[in-house]
């Protein structure tokens, strides 16, 4: 077998074996396929596609190049969820309490994120004290006593995957659903899930732009998981405008603590409580999604879920008092407000706009090697469809930064206005299983 052999295959269109790809995808991991032969055959995927019997057979090669996480000794099913990025998403923070609630067990494996603000490990780590880091045992632990654990998502995960991910990066590969797909499940898989949730996001701040090439994704996510043999159903979420009314680490942390106390934004409540439903659904709680919802939401509404998140944090080392008084968390010396130019109607927010300014204002990380500004972000005080008088505030940029012209001038542009209200936003947009 020879690699030029496979890149001329695949770039006339034609489909290759699962021993062809273990092939790749072994020999690349070990050195002895040169970057710029990978670069080639990836552009090739890119342009002429996988079907689904390649696409699985890559997710499982990326699978076996590295560890799979053992969850057997953790009772029950064990549901986990994916979100394929956006701004201001703290879902999964909000999403462990509510199902630690239901009875669902939540071993959540989370990595550090990279552009808009941090990852769920980082918005975690800016509640005093929190750690992130748990032996095995005390993981295992948690899960089977209290339902709920989170830890650092482990480097021998998937090494396969993160190498051909850093070459995607730098030669345009990393736009193609095969690719994208695959990278994404099997880091889910790896990580042990029975089943699996993902929560795909589609606007201006989501990866997928478009409902079509986020259904695609979906689909084939679905197909991946379902050919490997886990429950999985894929919930196509709107992020045309940032999720909630935060965007930072501390701040969508307040955010959190808020719906988690019933007085959540309606976008986030909505979202959180589906996702959280189907979760319950896949792990054997109610035969249907509705029952789960009316659950979830009643959740909420008795405050068992704050109650639920104070426990978490007390267990991962965490002050639970900082739930109680959200002041607890950091917050920043300036903040900065960007008022409305014209009266209208809020037509669209760029959401990716709100995220960069969000990240030069310390929130975000620019390479992985950044610090974060736990207290930095951004309040949203209009979303889409609000009326907006001339000179009222839009929203408030917070930073420990004095030079924030670049993300004023982010943040003020990222607003459209109308003369007329626009049609309302839909949360969900689908459902794929």
């Amino acid at each position: 077998m020879r690699m030029v052999d496979l890149i001329n295959k695949k770039k006339n269109g034609e489909f290759l074996s699962g021993e062809e790809i273990n092939y790749i995808v072994r020999g690349y991991t070990e050195g002895q396929i040169p970057d710029y032969q990978m670069s080639a055959f990836l552009m090739a995927v890119c342009l002429k596609g996988m079907n689904r019997e390649e696409i699985s057979s890559l997710t499982s090669a990326f699978v076996d190049s590295g560890e799979r996480v053992d969850l057997s000794q953790i009772e029950g099913v064990k549901v986990d969820k994916h979100s394929s990025g956006g701004v201001g998403d703290k879902v999964s923070i909000a999403l462990i309490p509510i199902c630690a609630c239901i009875g669902i067990p939540v071993a959540k494996m989370s990595g550090r994120g990279l552009g808009h603000t941090g990852g769920t490990i980082d918005k975690l780590e800016a509640i005093p004290g929190f750690k992130t880091s748990l032996s095995r045992d005390e993981f295992i632990s948690n899960v089977n006593r209290y339902k709920m654990a989170i830890v650092g998502q482990s480097p021998s995960l998937t090494p396969a995957d993160k190498k051909i991910y850093a070459l995607r990066d730098v030669t345009a590969t990393v736009d193609s659903i095969p690719l994208i797909a695959s990278s994404i499940m099997s880091k889910k898989i790896a990580a042990g899930a029975d089943a699996i949730v993902l929560d795909v996001k589609v606007g201006s701040g989501a990866f997928m732009k478009s409902l079509p090439h986020a259904r695609e994704l979906a689909s084939t996510m679905v197909d991946i998981g379902k050919s490997l043999g886990r429950k999985t159903v894929a919930i196509i979420t709107d992020m045309s405008q940032p999720l909630g009314y935060e965007v930072g680490n501390a701040n969508e942390v307040r955010e959190v603590i808020s719906l988690l106390k019933g007085e959540g934004a309606e976008d986030l409540t909505v979202t959180t409580l589906t996702i959280a439903s189907y979760m319950a659904v896949l792990g054997g709680a109610f035969t249907d999604f509705d029952t789960a919802y009316r659950a979830a939401a009643d959740i909420l509404k008795s405050g068992r879920a704050v109650d639920k998140l104070k426990e978490f944090v007390t267990i991962q080392g965490g002050r639970a008092e900082t739930i109680d008084n959200p002041g607890m968390l950091s917050q920043a010396e300036f903040h900065i407000a960007i008022e409305s130019v014209r009266q209208g109607y809020v037509s669209s927010i760029d959401a990716e706009s709100i995220g960069v300014s969000s990240m030069l204002l310390g929130a975000g990380r620019r390479s992985k090697e950044d610090g974060i500004d736990y207290s930095a972000g951004i309040t949203m005080l209009k979303k889409i469809g609000d009326k907006v008088d001339k000179g009222e505030r839009l929203c408030i940029l917070h930073t420990n930064m004095e030079d924030t012209k670049q993300a004023e001038e982010k943040a003020r542009n990222s607003f459209c206005l109308s003369s007329s209200a626009p049609a309302p936003i839909k949360h969900i947009h689908e459902v794929i299983q």
